[in-house]
């Protein structure tokens, strides 16, 4: 059985990302620079997906914005669990 969260990695300074918020943080987009996805090291996700980046989940939201949603885990027997 193959996890359905990709696994992405660090960030790569060099590649487009997007920002990366705690759930309780507030960013301020200008709204002609909105788009309707999320770039990881260059690869653009679509809003609602969830990635991991390390140990990080991250969640794809409205404005093209990374939102950290808990730590992951691997579980017995492979696969992940959220914390």
């Amino acid at each position: 059985m193959t996890d359905p969260i990709p696994q992405v990695g660090a960030p790569d300074p060099d590649k487009r990302n997007s920002p990366v918020l705690d759930a309780d943080e507030e960013y301020a987009v200008d709204p002609d620079e909105e788009i309707g996805v999320c770039y990881f090291n260059g690869v653009a996700y679509p809003i609602g997906q969830y990635v991991r980046s390390g140990t990080e989940l991250l969640h794809c939201e409205g404005r093209g914005i990374w939102v950290r949603r808990g730590e992951v885990r691997s579980a017995p027997g492979g696969g992940t669990l959220a914390e």
